[in-house]
């Protein structure tokens, strides 16, 4: 059954004290590389004929492999953790003849290294369940895009099923198999029961898309910009900054930004808004309640003249396992990171370390274990890294 919720998020607050904890370094661990180019083996992220910002380059990780989606070679490349190329699915007008890979044959031959030929035409986010079947974001060709101009709302996106070998199962909509097309997707996860979750975005706020592991509709979420919560009796701003998807149970954690009004104190006049607070909020999807919310500590960052201190936003790069919300703050030599239980309100303060060089292009996924893969770019080569944050997080398994 299909539930459509139009969330009103009204409560109060409840806020957890931040206390200033020891920062760590999370030991970084460099896999494989890739060179630039068009080759199987390698990633097209940069070139002349380069297409502006829809191009959508991502990575999945899922087992100790990775899934490679390369927008602008319009291919989804899986590797071993060595750098082995696995497989790949391909677009033949826009990449050349594999030479390594095994391509698509009538044979009962078994393959294990495999090139899949499929039209992709723009594909972006990538996702991937314990079965290995692989989800991937396209868009559609211009004759089947829709345009809703009363909403301001293109419907032009779909998500493509493959399973553990790379062959095509169907294509995804709004209403399940073969429905039609989603507006902008901004996400895509797998949770519990190998369930997929798409998140759009619109105009007017955000539609999530939940999915049985067959394909049918299980909800519809509709969150609005002019329904998200304030804090009890307060005058704020609410942004909504993420959505993401829990690995292991049917609930959203939403990041929303708040802000306020700024006043002139000699003339006490508004002179503009300024940032106030962030928060976690946690919805049982299943029937739209909330279930838990925690405020964000803030990162207050000194200026070199030491008079002057400015206030830094996080940004949610993943949830792992039994709520543990990965945040994270970019500095010169790498990024901040914050890991907050969202049932204790714990918090762990850490720092990953990436080089000035390497951030040509990057790219983070966190799996449902903890474990945060990036791929990272310099002008000439791309760099597949993790930080297992096991031992930072205390979650460790023995």
């Amino acid at each position: 059954m299909i539930r459509i919720l139009i969330i009103a998020l009204i409560g109060l607050l409840s806020f957890s004290s931040c206390s200033n904890k020891e920062v760590q370094s999370v030991d970084r661990q460099n896999l494989f590389r890739l060179d630039i180019g068009r080759l199987e083996n390698q990633i097209d992220l940069f070139g002349i004929d380069q297409s502006p910002a829809m191009l959508k380059t991502r990575i999945a990780m899922r087992d100790g492999i990775f899934y490679i989606s390369d927008s602008k070679a319009q291919k989804v490349s899986k590797f071993t953790s060595y750098g082995d190329l696995l497989s790949m699915i391909y677009n033949q007008e826009t990449n050349p003849p594999p030479f390594t890979l095994k391509k698509d044959s009538d044979s009962s031959e078994i393959v294990t290294r495999r090139a899949i030929a499929y039209p992709l035409i723009q594909n972006g986010n990538v996702a991937v369940d314990s079965r290995k079947h692989l989800y991937v974001e396209d868009r559609l060709p211009p004759d089947r895009r829709t345009y809703d101009a009363e909403k301001r709302v293109l419907f032009d996106s779909t998500v493509l099923h493959f399973d553990s070998d790379g062959n095509f199962i169907e294509y995804l909509g709004q209403e399940g198999i073969g429905g039609t097309p989603f507006p902008f997707i901004n996400s895509l996860f797998t949770s519990v029961h190998d369930e997929l979750v798409v998140v759009c975005r619109i105009p007017t706020g955000w539609n999530v898309y939940w999915f049985d592991a067959n394909g049918a509709v299980l909800y519809v979420v509709l969150i609005r910009n002019e329904d998200l919560p304030m804090p009890k009796g307060e005058t704020l701003y609410s942004s909504l900054d993420s959505i993401t998807a829990a690995p292991d149970s049917r609930r959203l954690i939403i990041k929303i930004d708040y802000y306020k009004d700024n006043f002139d104190e000699s003339t006490k006049t508004k002179s503009g808004i300024i940032y106030d607070r962030s928060i976690l909020w946690v919805m049982n999807v299943e029937n739209g309640s909330y279930l838990n919310n925690v405020e964000i500590p803030p990162f207050d960052q000194i200026q070199s003249d030491q008079k002057d201190k400015i206030e830094l936003v996080y940004s949610v790069l993943g949830v792992s396992r039994r709520g543990k919300v990965f945040l994270t703050i970019p500095e010169t030599d790498g990024y901040h990171l914050l890991v907050l239980d969202l049932e204790s309100k714990d918090q762990k303060r850490g720092f990953i370390q990436v080089d000035p060089d390497e951030v040509a292009f990057n790219t983070f996924y966190l799996s449902e274990e903890g474990i945060l893969s990036a791929l990272l770019a310099t002008d000439y080569e791309a760099k597949v890294v993790w930080w297992r944050t096991e031992k930072f997080t205390g979650d460790v398994r023995k």
